[in-house]
């Protein structure tokens, strides 16, 4: 027998049965996981000793926080946590107040430790359950945690823990909100060379089923828009054929299921935080809806340069295509591609004068002729966001993919499974603890976690 086991084993019949468990091991499967168990309860006897010896230092007479009188000890009363090495157990010194005061009893030590009267959970299931649930539904998060850790625990006691995170993380966004009325937040540190990349700012939205009647699940789906936007730094990488391509680097993502005044709150913070005022390149890519280019002349427009997604451009000269040659398909198309490639080249108003060439004609039909004034208006409004052929020679996207892939996978691969229907707290708990691990900032919320009791 290894002289450490050996003297770990020794004197603890759990360790013992489990060394045994060891030796009948043959494949390195077995001898794996019986090792990975015996060196987590031998994990646990060590933290057991440590806690017994720290606690016998913290033994500190307190006062009542009412009648200020000096607390008197109950003795020494064990306690019992649940952790990700299993159950840990130890004592610690216990007070109550000597004029009945209604403090309950009061453990000094217990509070050193982040714990909460009646805790059973340790704080460190409790995080990587909340992260479990941030990908995953709850029943399914609970299933991953037995199946990973060995540890039971109830998809609602997730779903609890996930709240109480949640409204951590929009409090603390609250905040911030709040003090950015009366100043300008410290930008973030990021690694060296970040800060000069372009600085590419995007937003859309994405519908959300609800229910009706809060969290009553009867009665027919909602449907409500969550508006997100992202911020990322424009980067390059040497695919695997030699070439230089671009690339998106430090993401960051802000959403509300709000009006866009709650929107554009959020999104100056966020490039605020993400340097917009001092970036030497800016650039707002967005598609063509109205609300979200408000929101780049009443934020953006001083500070970047406006975009307008090519391909949503693109779609609009189909359907102007479409209307114009109503039933001449093959006309259709070559029209179409014609001013696809013309305005790919930044020729847009030479798209737009032919159009209103046309509209000079007064056989043409109404239904045609509003579908043509409509292009026409769309492509005179965005005349300053589609000079692709610069933007592509600048090494600049002219597509808002990065947007539409983060409703993607921040909202509907997580809130529009099949059956899914949230009440407003519920979703916006999760959004925000989803927004808290995008944004690497999720391990702050549960520095320790207070949650409910366990």
């Amino acid at each position: 027998m290894s002289p450490i086991l050996k003297e770990v084993t020794r004197n603890n019949s759990e360790l013992q049965e489990l060394k045994s468990e060891l030796d009948k091991a043959v494949t390195l499967k077995a001898l794996a996981l019986t090792g990975f168990m015996l060196g987590m309860a031998t994990a646990a006897l060590i933290i057991e000793e440590t806690l017994a010896d720290r606690a016998h230092n913290k033994i500190d007479r307190p006062e009542c926080p009412k009648c200020k009188a000096y607390l008197e000890s109950k003795g020494w009363l064990p306690r019992t946590v649940m952790t990700v090495i299993g159950y840990i157990t130890w004592k610690r010194k216990v007070w109550r107040c000597p004029n009945g005061c209604r403090i309950g009893q009061t453990a000094t030590y217990d509070s050193e430790l982040g714990l909460k009267p009646n805790q059973r959970i340790g704080d460190d299931i409790k995080q990587i359950a909340c992260v479990l649930a941030v990908f995953l539904p709850f029943n399914i998060a609970a299933s991953l945690l037995k199946a990973l850790l060995g540890i039971e625990v109830s998809p609602s006691a997730i779903w609890n823990w996930v709240q109480y995170a949640g409204k951590e993380a929009m409090t603390r966004l609250e905040k911030e909100l709040t003090e950015l009325k009366d100043r300008v937040p410290a930008v973030e540190e990021t690694e060296a060379g970040i800060d000069l990349l372009p600085l590419i700012i995007g937003g859309d939205g994405v519908m959300v089923p609800f229910r009706p009647d809060g969290g009553n699940p009867e009665g027919k789906r909602v449907w409500k828009e969550v508006k997100i936007g992202i911020l990322a730094r424009l980067g390059t990488r040497i695919n695997r054929k030699g070439k230089k391509v671009s690339m998106l680097v430090r993401k960051r993502v802000t959403a509300v299921l709000g009006d866009i005044e709650d929107f554009k709150a959020r999104m100056w913070l966020a490039s605020l935080k993400e340097g917009i005022l001092e970036a030497k390149v800016v650039v707002w890519l967005s598609d063509g809806g109205r609300g979200f280019w408000g929101v780049y002349y009443d934020l953006f427009a001083n500070h970047s340069k406006g975009i307008l997604d090519f391909y949503h451009a693109a779609q609009n000269l189909w359907k102007g295509a479409r209307s114009w040659f109503d039933g001449r398909t093959v006309k259709a198309r070559k029209w179409f591609e014609c001013a696809r490639k013309r305005l790919r080249l930044g020729r847009a108003r030479g798209v737009v004068n032919e159009i209103n060439a046309e509209l000079n004609s007064e056989s043409l039909p109404d239904s045609v002729r509003n579908s043509l004034e409509n292009l026409v208006n769309y492509l005179e409004k965005h005349k300053g966001h589609t000079d692709y052929d610069r933007y592509k020679e600048l090494g600049l996207p002219i597509g808002s993919g990065m947007v539409e892939s983060a409703c993607k996978w921040l909202i509907q691969q997580r809130f529009k499974c099949v059956g899914m229907r949230w009440s407003e707290n519920g979703f916006n708990n999760l959004l925000h603890l989803r927004l808290a691990w995008v944004n690497k900032i999720y391990d702050e919320l549960f520095e320790p976690i207070c949650s409910p009791n366990s």
